[in-house]
């Protein structure tokens, strides 16, 4: 049987980050911590925390916190299905983790606000971690979340997957910038001198926009800024060009503090909520908001 306390102990050491505060979050102290993740790599045979600022999860750590999240998940639905437990007939039960991945894109549009709008009634805590949509199903595999927010159609192994529509993205910089870089034109020479944005290393957007457009892959020089606010304020001040979504810069498209480079050459982005097929009433309470609020925002949902 597996120690629960333990397990507990680490999912907090993984959320939390560090010892300290997992001792913090249980109320116990950081030895109790320690001597729990300690035994419990002891009996599992190997290590499940990497020791460092932040402390994270190894492979094993990641399946066994998932494993807890989803305990987490099933005592839930037990509490609903038994009220007479303790638990249940408690003044306030106790808040279920979810961790989700979701792109930055969304989450700056339209993921927050309907995220919000679900999880002031739910008894929920959620750990989002932001990723480009083309890796967060990555953190599906490994087991780190229960459900995200992704470009992959394919589910994930024992993950539900549905479409939630498109991301409309358009190559834009501000007046200046293009008339510095290309005054002559768009094009493969222009584009390998100009600087782009890039949200991480992992954003592939931009080279895939030039790569349509010039029929060929285009090496691009880049300014890299994680965050979907900063992107847009970093093209508007005549930083770089990059791949901004529609629904992030339509006032500016309107007001003329950027513009399109190419008019007409707007990439579409099909995303993809996929969950674990827990048999949770809160998961599929999640799944059926977002995909109504998803409807009501990204195009062809």
């Amino acid at each position: 049987m597996l120690d629960y306390p333990a397990l507990a102990a680490l999912a907090a050491v993984v959320r939390e980050g560090s010892f300290e505060r997992a001792a913090r979050a249980l109320h116990v102290s950081p030895s109790a911590i320690s001597q729990r993740i300690r035994l419990l790599e002891e009996r599992t045979g190997c290590a499940l925390v990497v020791r460092g600022q932040p402390c994270t999860a190894t492979e094993v750590g990641r399946r066994l916190c998932r494993h807890v999240d989803q305990v987490q998940l099933l005592e839930h639905e037990l509490r609903g299905g038994l009220p007479a437990l303790p638990e249940a007939a408690a003044a306030e039960a106790p808040r279920v983790s979810l961790p989700l991945a979701v792109n930055a894109d969304s989450v700056a549009t339209w993921f927050a606000p309907a995220l919000a709008g679900w999880a002031a009634q739910a008894p929920v805590l959620v750990d989002i971690a932001v990723d480009d949509q083309d890796h967060t199903a990555d953190w599906l595999r490994s087991g780190a979340v229960m459900a995200a927010v992704t470009g992959l159609a394919r589910p994930v192994t024992g993950c539900n997957s549905l479409p939630l529509g498109t991301m409309r993205y358009r190559a834009t910089a501000s007046p200046g910038f293009v008339r510095r870089h290309f005054a002559d034109g768009v094009g493969a020479a222009s584009l390998a001198r100009a600087p782009c944005l890039q949200f991480n290393p992992k954003d592939d957007l931009q080279h895939r926009w030039a790569r349509t457009l010039c029929h060929r892959p285009v090496e691009l020089p880049r300014h890299l800024m994680p965050s979907a606010s900063g992107f847009v304020a970093a093209a508007v001040g005549g930083m770089g060009w990059g791949m901004n979504p529609d629904l992030l810069i339509a006032p500016h498209l309107q007001a003329g503090t950027l513009v399109e480079l190419v008019p007409g050459t707007a990439l579409d982005v099909p995303l993809y909520w996929q969950h674990a097929r827990a048999a949770s009433t809160l998961l599929d309470g999640l799944t059926r908001h977002l995909m109504v609020q998803a409807r009501q925002v990204l195009s062809g949902a």
